[in-house]
């Protein structure tokens, strides 16, 4: 007797504990976006320019250095950050300078942003500049897209064709 109430006990309490998972797996409904829109993610990572040029060691530096250290040229690690500056129908709706990582300021720069929009048709203008040194944008990227609800388009950057590309 004993153990059968053990037994109908246990499945009793797995019974509520599916029950409560089977209700939550429904309720309440999760919308990450209302019924017209779409999103625009900006999500790239990249590296700057460095800051300063390549150099040549001169005579007395090489000397100083150990023999198996002696490069021919001296390359800072500093890198420039990266700018980035998206437009959706003319309007600027994301500007945004992503510092390099590492603690030698060396590393990637990286971006990620969630952008709503309404669903439709807009015109796109991205434009990005990894040299601060610069005072223009050598990659811009500018298109008419058209975004269907609940769509969800990335903007990243590819660096072997060296361009914006929207996906």
């Amino acid at each position: 007797m004993n153990r059968a109430l053990n037994w109908t006990g246990q499945a009793l309490l797995y019974g509520s504990f599916a029950l409560v998972v089977g209700v939550f797996s429904r309720w309440p409904s999760y919308h990450p976006l209302a019924p017209n829109e779409a999103q625009i993610k900006v999500s790239f990572i990249h590296h700057g320019a460095r800051i300063a040029e390549c150099r040549p060691y001169t005579a007395e530096e090489l000397a100083k250095l150990a023999p198996n250290m002696r490069a021919p040229m001296k390359c800072e690690r500093e890198r420039s950050p990266v700018r980035i500056e998206v437009e959706v129908d003319g309007v600027s709706v994301y500007a945004h300078t992503a510092m390099p990582s590492g603690f030698s300021r060396d590393g990637a720069s990286t971006v990620y942003q969630r952008l709503n929009v309404p669903s439709g048709e807009h015109r796109i203008t991205v434009r990005m500049k990894d040299n601060m040194k610069s005072p223009d944008f050598p990659y811009v990227h500018d298109s008419t897209v058209t975004l269907q609800p609940a769509q969800v388009m990335v903007i990243d950057f590819n660096p072997d064709k060296g361009e914006i590309v929207l996906l």
